[in-house]
This record gives C-alpha cells, structure tokens and sequence, in this order.
C-alpha cells in the first residue's frame, strides 16, 4: 500500500470517501506535518524524506517541481494530481485502486494525472 502525503489543497470530501473505501489507508495531511503555506519544492522534500505520495490538486506546479527532482536525481516517491472537476466518486474510486494495488516503485518518480 503507498503512503500518502495530503497536500493543503485537496478537497478533505475525496479524502474522507477514500477512508471509507480503505480504512487502514496510511495518510499525513500536510498541515498535521507543519506544511501549511510551505512552498512546493519544500512539500516534495517532506514526501521524499517521508517516502510518502502526494496528493494534490496542483497541477500547474507541483508536476514542474516534481520532474526538477526527478531531473537533479533527488528521490520523488510519485504524485498522483487530481484535476478538481473530476467527480468525486470517480476520483475516490481510483485513488482506492491505486493506494491498494501499486506498489511504490512503481509510482516513484513519476506524476500521474487523474482521470486515469
């Protein structure tokens, strides 16, 4: 199961459908972590010292931040970016697969865009 990383922007409705979908889910909401206001390379750095994947609504930033340390070397455990007009049912229902069945390697050093 992957570990995730809530980024501050994510609609709490998809992360609270993902709970019921899967409630051994391994979450750390960004603010819990002391990421509130924190930019985006410093965020990438917590996942990546975490080894968490983040999961964020940020798709103009985060992905740019994110392939610039996958670029410099640096490890980026993944990040799974939600387009925020997707419906929410649809968004909890691939996040429950993906949380569930990939493993880490193989969403580490990649952005993956939802809809899948």
């Amino acid at each position: 199961m992957l570990l995730l990383l809530i980024d501050e922007n994510l609609n709490h409705r998809i992360l609270r459908g993902l709970l019921r979908s899967v409630p051994h889910l391994d979450y750390l909401l960004a603010s819990d972590a002391g990421l509130k206001g924190t930019n985006d390379p410093a965020v990438l750095d917590f996942a990546a010292r975490e080894n968490r994947v983040l999961v964020t609504h940020d798709l103009r930033t985060i992905p740019k931040y994110a392939y610039e340390r996958v670029k410099a070397g640096l490890p980026m455990p993944g990040v799974i970016a939600i387009s925020d007009d997707l419906p929410i049912g649809r968004v909890i229902e691939d996040l429950a697969v993906i949380v569930e069945c990939a493993a880490p390697s193989e969403i580490q050093l990649l952005v993956i865009y939802f809809p899948l």
